[in-house]
């Protein structure tokens, strides 16, 4: 049985794409298929931002537009989606509904022309993508557009001719010209009448399979166990790109609408696994506003757009900057499969370097956050750091956070979650025995960083040295105890280094 077409909206109309492999990129797919070469490739890793395209789904009967990197976004992930390159927007008839015989250009493209935002010109029409959802997300719908607003928005362009200010000039430029806006009623008409084919795989052929349920996301999983799960494809478009690995059979699990979802509920937060990083991290950040700013340095806003909460816990890796934060705020993991659900507290879930628990035939389903206790006599001290080489878009060289409950001067409770210091995502818990119960003071938190040291093992790579990795848990809790005591004269400032020689090659982010 012929596979169905892979059907999306581009300059309004539907378009309909045969035969397309289940591990060809979007970026392959626009340059190479569809004869697009205004979308460029660099690095091939989702870093650089040169293939940016933005990708608008209906939400709550309204559009929603994300920038996403094409070089590592799986083609038949924007199935029922419409889709806009740097050559749409001026041929866009919803765009442009009385035509555009002369070739206007958008706003967003107008401004980067009047600020001189070009330069050499190979990451302008990433840039220009960035921009495009900056301003259908924002100016568009009335709220304005600020250069600190256009920073965190652009932080996966990267321009090697150093031209950012004049692209932050063009982003404040947009709102003073006039306004273009997009047919967002008749585009979500026309999205409706996409459909959502599924192929009927047989043994052993080709196929992506997303099924739209989760008992027939769980019964494909059960009926195809060596078929890869997709989510973003932010780790499976690396190992495409970078590691040519080939592969037949794919289930994504981003249509599964009960996946999909942020479900507020009086003792916890469950997130859906499908849930992108950006969503998840806004619900955490609305219960717990501290961490906003290691949120934003958890990667890329394209990289955050594309991938899922669960793919990044459900990967495993001991790098990964969401791990530690669910670890210390006692998060817990659903698994499922055809044989029913189970539940599990998430440090559980890994056995090993990038191995978990989940069974052939299981899915990880949804995380469930604790929510913040209300406000009592005692107070709640929770810190996010990150230590990595690179400030902005960098993988961590180590990830530290932790969850204090402080009363009657002493540690009632404590939680803390440590990434790049073990084969797996860790929780300290030798830390933690060595804090409660013990006054709060210099005294305990001296004796607690020794016992961070000795919990971890940690190994030398390219990111930093054992030693480094000890030295900087030791220095990260004394960071924690000073940041607990009010400074409000510090508050907002840039932390300082832990000590000149040990972090002058690194950058250090507090969440205060």
């Amino acid at each position: 049985m012929p596979a169905p077409p892979l059907q999306f909206i581009r300059r309004g109309q539907p378009v309909a794409l045969r035969n397309v492999p289940p591990d060809r990129t979007l970026l392959d797919l626009l340059r190479e298929d569809l004869g697009c070469t205004g979308t460029k490739e660099g690095c091939g890793e989702g870093d650089c931002g040169a293939c940016t395209v933005v990708l608008g789904a209906a939400r709550g009967g309204r559009l929603h537009y994300s920038a996403v990197n094409s070089c590592i976004r799986l083609a038949h992930s924007i199935a029922g989606q419409a889709l806009w390159t740097v050559q749409d927007l001026a041929q866009d008839p919803l765009i442009w509904p009385d035509g555009n015989p002369a070739a206007r250009l958008h706003p967003v493209q107008e401004a980067m022309v009047q600020c001189h935002g070009s330069q050499c010109g190979f990451c302008t029409p990433g840039f220009v993508m960035s921009l495009f959802a900056l301003y259908q997300n924002h100016l568009c719908q009335g709220r304005p557009v600020t250069r600190e607003l256009a920073r965190q928005e652009l932080s996966g362009n990267l321009c090697r001719c150093t031209g950012y200010r004049p692209i932050l000039d063009a982003a404040e430029q947009m709102a003073r010209l006039p306004a273009q806006a997009l047919d967002e009623p008749a585009l979500l008409r026309r999205l409706e009448h996409i459909a959502h084919p599924e192929p009927a795989p047989a043994g052993g052929e080709c196929f992506y399979l997303a099924p739209t349920t989760v008992p027939d996301l769980l019964a494909a999983r059960a009926a195809f166990a060596g078929a890869q799960i997709v989510a973003g494809a932010t780790d499976v478009g690396l190992w495409i790109t970078r590691q040519h690995r080939q592969y037949a059979q794919l289930i994504d699990v981003t249509r599964a609408a009960p996946l999909q979802q942020i479900v507020q509920h009086p003792e916890h937060i469950a997130i859906g696994a499908a849930v992108t990083l950006t969503d998840a991290f806004a619900a955490l950040t609305a219960q717990w506003p501290q961490l906003h700013r290691f949120a934003t340095r958890f990667a890329a806003l394209p990289v955050r757009n594309s991938g899922t909460l669960g793919g990044n816990v459900a990967n495993g890796s001991p790098i990964g900057d969401s791990m530690p934060l669910l670890i210390a705020l006692r998060a817990q993991v659903v698994l499922a499969s055809t044989r029913g659900e189970r539940r599990l507290a998430l440090q559980d879930f890994y056995t090993g370097y990038r191995q978990t628990v989940l069974a052939p035939d299981e899915l990880l389903l949804r995380i469930l956050v604790p929510r913040a206790a209300p406000a009592g006599i005692g107070t709640r001290q929770l810190r996010a750091y990150k230590v990595s080489k690179r400030f902005d878009d960098d993988i961590s060289t180590v990830c530290l956070v932790l969850n204090l409950d402080i009363a009657d001067g002493a540690v009632q409770r404590a939680c803390i979650g440590a990434g790049g210091v073990a084969a797996t995502p860790a929780r300290a818990r030798q830390t933690e025995a060595a804090l409660i119960g013990q006054p709060w003071n210099p005294a305990t938190v001296s004796r607690a960083a020794a016992a961070l040291q000795a919990e971890f093992r940690p190994i030398s790579d390219m990111r930093a040295s054992s030693a480094y990795r000890s030295a900087v848990l030791a220095g990260l809790l004394q960071r924690f105890w000073l940041d607990s005591q009010e400074r409000p004269h510090l508050a907002g400032q840039p932390p300082l280094p832990l000590s000149l020689e040990d972090l002058r090659p690194h950058h250090l982010e507090t969440v205060a």
